[in-house]
């Protein structure tokens, strides 16, 4: 199995299209509604929406072939009467001292059982 490549800024060729980037991972994004396993991805990828290159384009286009080859994988949620959902979310904007990085961690409670957990 290959390696995924570690992405850093300004890495690689500039990407000419920066429109056509965006609008692919606003459009991924999306999709982690019923999608949440590429939450950590798309939050990778869209660090670089200011200026991206040809390696960040890769790992999007690596995204949309991992979504494409499991079609079936998503969410589907049925009525049961009596449906409750939920959330928690923090958030510790530039907490790292070090490097100024964030922390962001939620979960999801479905019939008070957690469904998502993601840090």
């Amino acid at each position: 199995m290959e390696k995924p490549p570690r992405l850093a800024p300004g890495e690689g060729e500039p990407f000419l299209d920066v429109g056509r980037y965006r609008r692919l991972v606003g459009k991924l994004n999306y999709l982690t509604v019923t999608r949440p396993y590429i939450s950590f991805a798309m939050t990778v990828v869209s660090q670089f929406l200011d200026s991206p290159t040809e390696t960040y384009w890769n790992a999007v286009i690596r995204i949309m072939k991992y979504l494409k080859g499991a079609p079936g994988r998503g969410l589907l949620y049925q009525d049961r009467g009596h449906n409750e959902v939920v959330g928690y979310a923090d958030a510790d904007w530039a907490g790292s001292k070090s490097n100024r990085k964030s922390t962001i961690g939620y979960y999801v409670f479905f019939w008070r059982k957690c469904n998502f957990l993601e840090e």
